[in-house]
């Protein structure tokens, strides 16, 4: 499943009283919520060939994973502060199993040379080998 979420989203205004408790939109809340209800999810620039690449890996070990692709105007440490705390050091595109941060591409790689993929996707229920 592909999605394609603006960054930053515009401000909308509720409709009714309950809207007012806690707006997802806002903040990076869609893909927030996106990356709590999904087991893998790659977030990624619009277009980008490395979310190719990881979608691609993940597709070999049998997981198939959420992509959300963020506009080119996006600001890429602000975003990923905003869903994981990360330093401004990660870079596009994210990978997020089991709703934590694993890295960007290069260190999905390790991780899958290393061995340890398979046992993180099983743990985040996203394999059932």
């Amino acid at each position: 499943m592909r999605q394609s979420i603006p960054w930053p989203p515009a401000p909308e205004r509720p409709s009714s009283p309950e809207g007012l408790e806690e707006t997802t939109e806002r903040g990076g809340g869609q893909i927030r919520k996106v990356v709590e209800e999904n087991p893998v999810v790659v977030v990624g620039r619009r277009g980008c060939c490395m979310v190719h690449v990881v979608r691609r890996l993940l597709l070999g070990q049998g997981v198939n994973p959420v992509v959300c692709e963020v506009g080119d105007d996006a600001d890429e440490s602000a975003l990923l502060a905003s869903l994981s705390g990360a330093s401004a050091t990660e870079v596009m595109p994210a990978v997020f199993v089991g709703g934590r941060l694993v890295g960007g591409l290069d260190r999905l790689m390790a991780v899958h040379i290393a061995g340890e993929l398979v046992p993180i996707l099983k743990q985040a229920g996203a394999l059932w080998l």
